[in-house]
């Protein structure tokens, strides 16, 4: 089930407690990063155009409190497992890989944490109930159809037109690739409020894991799919059971604040934290703030 990722996305520092590995799960191979250890999986869920490299921060402190933290790079993503076609990137599949991954976890209880589309991903496995949760975080991504909500209206329509742009055929592919990169390189960059979070060894990473061959069509098949099969995203009710937590950087440029209005009529246990000055990649970029509200927030394990 498991062992040594040879071309692994990026190397953990030596004192992280990190390792990188791989995990057989829904037929396919995921290039998952690890610490800690027990009985108690905290499964973290990198967004667009992210890697498990996202939660390098998070993931000692989790592991300190106790739980065992496994962040995959989801079907698609850096080493992991590439299927071709669009088809192959729905939502509901990208969920089963989440529910296969605890499986072979072999632990008892999941925490569910996540970002931007790993947190669309964790709202539809928590709404759909695919495996018991324990707790939910997610950040900077607003529950279903408070998003649907919103996109009825301009401002987050205006905010979303990469959604239509990455409906095109190969352009997108070659926007993002161009200049090594640096379409990859500016989301972060550009959208940042502390730039100095995203230095150029940390771009490099995102890079050179977006330019392996079939990556980026892969990554942006996550979109295609979402536009194509919607009824793979039926969320019903929308009902969340679990104590959820968001957190959320306020100077988000893709996703308006608005976002967030009615989430309480969905979420019967629902805290939201928000951090002014903090944009849209929360986590690496107010990684102190983030671990303070989630040690908090989040029982030991």
């Amino acid at each position: 089930m498991t062992g040594t990722v040879p071309n692994a996305s990026w190397q953990p520092a030596p004192d992280s407690g990190i390792t990188i590995r791989e995990v057989a799960a829904n037929g396919m191979t995921f290039e998952v990063a690890e610490a800690g250890s027990g009985d108690h999986l905290v499964l973290c869920l990198h967004g667009f155009p992210e890697l498990n490299f996202s939660w390098r921060y998070q993931m000692p402190l989790l592991a300190s409190m106790g739980y065992r933290v496994w962040a995959p790079n989801q079907r698609g993503y850096g080493a992991s497992s590439r299927p071709a076609g669009v088809e192959a990137y729905r939502a509901d599949r990208i969920v089963e890989d989440a529910a296969a991954l605890f499986d072979a976890s072999g632990a008892k209880k999941l925490t569910l944490m996540a970002h931007d589309w790993g947190g669309a991903i964790a709202w539809m496995f928590a709404i759909w109930k695919k495996r018991p949760v324990e707790r939910l975080v997610v950040m900077n991504l607003p529950h279903p159809a408070c998003f649907a909500e919103a996109l009825k209206h301009g401002p987050q329509r205006k905010r979303s037109w990469y959604i239509a742009f990455f409906q095109l055929p190969r352009l997108p592919e070659w926007a993002m690739r161009r200049n090594d990169a640096r379409g990859i390189r500016e989301a972060f960059r550009g959208m940042a409020v502390d730039k100095s979070r995203f230095p150029r060894d940390v771009l490099d990473v995102y890079a050179k894991a977006a330019l392996r061959p079939g990556a980026l069509t892969a990554m942006i098949n996550w979109y295609r799919a979402a536009v194509r099969n919607r009824s793979a995203m039926d969320i019903g009710d929308g009902k969340v059971d679990v104590p959820t937590l968001i957190v959320w950087g306020e100077e988000d440029k893709a996703l308006g604040l608005e976002t967030l209005d009615g989430t309480e009529r969905y979420v019967r246990d629902l805290t939201i934290r928000r951090l002014p000055g903090v944009s849209h990649w929360v986590q690496q970029e107010a990684p102190e703030a983030v671990n303070a509200i989630v040690e908090e927030w989040l029982p030991r394990a």
